[in-house]
């Protein structure tokens, strides 16, 4: 029987299969925003077991199980690492439908060679298998890398960072793949999240000033800013429940953070301008600087409250949000370009019906003569799906210029993840394909392969100039 992750995996027709294989397959990968621990590449961990690489830290993995009723003792609770594997063996042949079945075949398949669909019956052979490879240097952090063909690694990090690790990795001859911090400062804007204060002492402490005042600590920002720029980093990364926009002066935003430092409550109407400002200070920041903006917008976090409590955040309690996106973001990024301080920005949002919204606030800001300065991110987390890779395509098509693209990213704590690169691949070529089919597009391979190379690297390699 033809196995189920063959070579035209798919691939549902001949322009399809040619532009895969001739032109998407080899290209190297730029994984610009993941969430690998820059610990476990600077160690080079290897791994003990197919759990501890496949299962650990995935909560889509974990949400899934949850739905079929498997008990989190076998998720996320004391259970062996094997009855982890097996619970997850016996969950995956009712997954049909959900990407996990795809990505997680496609991974048997290209890091283990194993084309037998996993499930109860074929679960300790699987798991024996696995094992085994695993114990090999070949199959350790840097091995997986190496194997999977990765250029280039955005981590993403808190500012408070210290990038010892990063340091290791770049004193390392033995990494060729470059491995660059991202700067993540959620905790900067999230004024009325618990530990905002201690956050603001940690910050002080970090970069040796007394924090009184907002002025003191926008200068604290730029020291970190400094900090990770001279590290390498070249991208930051934001991420929002809603988008928030309130025109707002330095004033206001000082009067604002001192009534937060003293202890008092901030109104809604506070915060929106608090966080305008301090973002806005960002994105000038970026664009001094040269880097790349990201703006991941419309994640409603740790929803379930009693599992939350229990478990901590990211533990796949988090869905898609439901709020008015367009006026605000226009308004930010309009005010960062009216001075002509507007950075390259990359916007995604967890919400598939902002698909146009963002095509059509991206097309505003294309200025400077940069190649796809503002760009519509590919699709994320929910929507990393064939369905939702397709749309998001699409619908940039439609409204903007797809062969702009910067193309996918694993957004991943694992190191098996970078199949999706392949995946997105296929599902590019695929889409591209049923269009020189139903003569959309004309049937020149050279023109249309050379777009599949540029979504599938080119793009992203002069984007970020890394």
């Amino acid at each position: 029987m033809k196995p189920f992750i063959h070579d035209d995996f798919l691939l549902q027709n001949q322009s399809a299969k040619l532009l895969y294989h001739e032109f998407a397959k080899n290209m190297p990968i730029i994984d610009y925003h993941c969430h690998l621990s820059p610990q476990e590449i600077a160690e080079n961990k290897q791994f003990n077991n197919i759990t501890e690489v496949w299962l650990a830290g995935d909560h889509y993995k974990w949400r899934a199980m949850r739905n079929l009723g498997v008990d989190e003792k076998y998720i996320t609770g004391n259970a062996s690492d094997y009855e982890k594997f097996k619970a997850w063996a016996k969950a995956i042949p009712y997954l049909i439908g959900n990407p996990l079945y795809h990505w997680s075949h496609l991974e048997l398949k290209r890091y283990f060679n194993i084309d037998t669909l996993l499930n109860e019956d074929t679960c300790e052979m699987i798991w024996e298998q696995c094992n085994e490879l695993l114990q090999n240097k070949e199959f350790s952090a840097l091995g997986l890398i190496e194997r999977s063909n990765v250029e280039m690694i955005g981590t993403t990090d808190d500012p408070l960072d210290n990038l010892e690790y990063h340091q290791m990795i770049r004193e390392n001859e033995n990494i060729k793949t470059k491995v660059l911090p991202s700067f993540r400062p959620d905790f900067l804007l999230e004024i009325n999240q618990d530990g905002y204060l201690e956050y603001v002492k940690k910050l002080a402490k970090e970069t040796e000033l007394e924090i009184t005042d907002y002025h003191q600590y926008l200068e604290a920002i730029k020291i970190r800013v400094d900090y990770f720029h001279e590290a390498g980093c070249r991208v930051s990364d934001h991420g929002f429940e809603t988008f928030p926009y309130e025109e707002c002066t330095i004033e206001e935003a000082n009067a604002i953070f001192l009534k937060k430092t003293s202890g008092l409550s901030l109104s809604t109407l506070e915060e929106k301008k608090y966080k305008t400002y301090t973002l806005l200070y960002l994105g000038k920041l970026y664009s001094s600087l040269g880097w790349v903006m990201q703006l991941h917008i419309g994640a409603i976090r740790s929803n379930n409250t009693r599992m939350s409590r229990l478990l901590g955040a990211n533990t796949g309690y988090d869905s898609i949000n439901d709020f008015f996106l367009a006026k605000p973001l226009n308004q930010f990024l309009d005010a960062l370009d009216v001075g002509n301080q507007l950075p390259k920005t990359v916007l995604y949002s967890l919400n598939p019906q902002h698909n146009y919204i963002l095509a059509s606030t991206a097309g505003n800001f294309q200025t400077n003569g940069i190649r796809g300065k503002v760009q519509f991110g590919s699709g994320w987390w929910f929507n990393d799906q064939q369905t939702g890779m397709i749309s998001q395509m699409t619908d940039l098509a439609s409204v903007g210029v797809l062969s702009t693209f910067i193309g996918m990213l694993t957004d991943s704590r694992s190191f098996l993840s970078y199949t999706r690169h392949e995946y997105f691949r296929r599902i590019l070529c695929n889409l591209i394909g049923s269009w020189v089919e139903k003569g959309e597009v004309p049937a020149d391979m050279e023109l249309l392969g050379g777009i599949v190379r540029d979504i599938s690297y080119n793009n992203a390699k002069n984007y970020f100039e890394f």
